[in-house]
């Protein structure tokens, strides 16, 4: 598993982020305070505070480069 902060602070970046993440068959999580949401529902992201960057649990070993070039555009530092 690896986590890395991530930035959804645009209606146009959370449909792009759903949709890249959906590409993939492993879980996302996302963790904001102390709500853990599937990164895969658009709905359940709406429900968290899109304002500050949100902790993005990635639960795969083996493709992890791949996703993070994908998810790329969303990290933040």
């Amino acid at each position: 598993m690896k986590t890395v902060k991530i930035s959804l602070n645009s209606i146009d970046k959370v449909k792009a982020f759903v949709n890249d993440v959906t590409k993939f068959n492993t879980d996302f999580d996302l963790v904001s305070g102390r709500y853990v949401i599937d990164a895969k529902s658009i709905m359940g992201i709406f429900s968290l505070d899109l304002s500050k960057p949100i902790d993005l649990n990635i639960h795969d070993d083996e493709g992890m480069e791949e996703i993070l070039d994908i998810l790329a555009p969303y990290i933040v530092d």
